[in-house]
């Protein structure tokens, strides 16, 4: 790192989140490369060689940035639609319009998708893409190219179904793939965009959406094959209780059952919601340090229940945030997912003693990193590690009577942006993104909407 261009960071608050929760009232992070070179409390050292840029940030928070451990971008342009339904009946309204998505359509929800989050303070992020109508296009490669263009850290799950509305699934017939389709399309995006280097800006991993919309051949062949490519497997899990009893219906066993019998739980294994887990399935997750994605927003846009956090993490299960897709949570940010998972938890069995506010941060932050198989190289900010961080703004009206920043910013209104650093790149300054137009991809956005509900209106 001695030749590396060196950019210093002083006089802000420090939450760590490291394997201690090591904060600093004011402290320096000095970024080499796109590394960070050192960290602590006081002033940076002195003498420092090849520093291009000094940043005073009286006033701000420094954290890891945000890791989003469950989306589907494309649902960026059908936010507002089905808004008083359950799960079943959400997707059996939505899936005939998803059903039409095109190669621009899937580019441009992309683009909002990870826009919104990046505003916000996430470096990571990931998207569970399952729709791919025949003739759309390249999809995986239209999103791949979005959180390029955007300057996010990715992992694109290549999702995929093969159970139409004739076998019994919940989709429509033309939208899903058939199960040899579903596996070579999984695996070529896999060699193709997979990056396996420690400091990789894109990483793929295979997904089958859900049981109700997947064979059980394709569940257990995309596991055989996520093992033998060498990356990891993301579906959903336990989300809703017709979820449980479609499972008991068609399989003669409850969903943690089903995915143990398919190869689905391991330590390079994450599900989304996880939201009706018995204690027998909390501690198989935990047996086997299967991640969770937890979406409190959209658990409770769609009347889902409430997961439970405080049980899981007791037992060892690892734990992350996820925004989930924005046609079952409009807003699009993770970092009202801080305080959401800390309110909803309360509202369950352990009450006030559920999660604390540097709880909730380690969810967003360590937690994601680990479900995504990254926390070795992000998701704390410690020496040696990707610089990928965020400066909170807590000193304006919203936050400045709150006396502990960390509190400050998980239970107080969102906090602004000065500053998001990825991969020691900044791509965020006072709220605005550096690398993409914010204005542009609005329109676009829309216009891709406006399309979309056309093209559905006329089938």
């Amino acid at each position: 790192m001695a030749a590396a261009q060196r950019t210093v960071i002083e006089n802000c608050s420090i939450a760590t989140v490291d394997a201690d929760d090591t904060e600093y009232a004011s402290g320096y992070l000095v970024l080499a490369g796109n590394r960070i070179e050192a960290l602590g409390a006081g002033t940076a050292p002195e003498g420092l060689e090849n520093v291009v840029r000094r940043i005073d940030a009286t006033g701000h928070l420094a954290t890891p940035g945000l890791v989003n451990t469950h989306h589907h971008f494309y649902q960026w342009i059908t936010r507002g639609l089905a808004t008083d339904h359950n799960l079943f009946d959400w997707l059996v309204a939505l899936y005939p319009v998803w059903a039409r998505i095109d190669e621009p359509m899937a580019y441009a929800a992309a683009q909002g998708s990870l826009a919104m989050m990046a505003r916000g303070g996430v470096t990571t992020a990931m998207d569970h893409h399952y729709v791919y109508p025949r003739g759309a296009g390249d999809l995986s490669g239209a999103i791949i190219r979005a959180a390029r263009e955007t300057g996010v850290r990715f992992t694109l799950a290549r999702g995929s179904m093969d159970r139409g509305e004739k076998d019994g699934g919940l989709p429509p017939d033309f939208a899903v793939e058939t199960l040899e389709d579903a596996l070579a399309a999984t695996e070529a995006t896999v060699r193709e965009h997979h990056d396996a280097s420690p400091d990789a800006m894109t990483q793929v991993a295979v997904a089958p959406c859900s049981p109700f919309s997947v064979s059980t051949e394709l569940m257990r062949e995309a596991a055989e094959s996520a093992r033998r490519l060498g990356v990891r497997l993301h579906t959903h899990g336990s989300e809703t209780v017709e979820e449980e009893k479609f499972c008991h219906e068609l399989f003669g066993m409850g969903p943690t059952d089903y995915f143990e019998s398919t190869g689905w739980l391991g330590e390079d294994v994450w599900m989304a919601h996880c939201v009706h887990m018995n204690d027998s399935d909390i501690a198989a997750f935990a047996r086997t340090k299967t991640g969770v994605a937890h979406c409190p927003s959209s658990n409770a846009r769609l009347a889902a229940g409430i997961a439970r956090v405080p049980d899981m993490l007791a037992a060892g299960v690892p734990v992350g945030l996820g925004v989930d897709g924005t046609a079952s949570n409009e807003s699009g940010e993770l970092h009202t997912e801080l305080r959401n998972a800390l309110l909803i938890n309360r509202l369950g069995a352990h009450k006030e003693a559920a999660l604390t506010a540097r709880q909730a941060l380690r969810l967003g932050t360590h937690g994601g990193a680990r479900v995504l198989g990254r926390a070795a190289e992000t998701g704390s900010l410690e020496a040696g590690k990707l610089a990928d961080l965020v400066l909170w703004r807590m000193d304006t009206l919203a936050h400045s009577s709150i006396a502990d920043p960390v509190t400050a910013l998980v239970f107080g209104a969102a906090a602004p942006v000065t500053a998001s650093f990825v991969n020691g790149r900044q791509i965020v300054e006072d709220g605005r993104l550096l690398t993409v137009d914010e204005d542009a991809i609005a329109r676009t956005t829309r216009d891709q909407a406006r399309r979309l509900a056309r093209i559905a209106a006329q089938r």
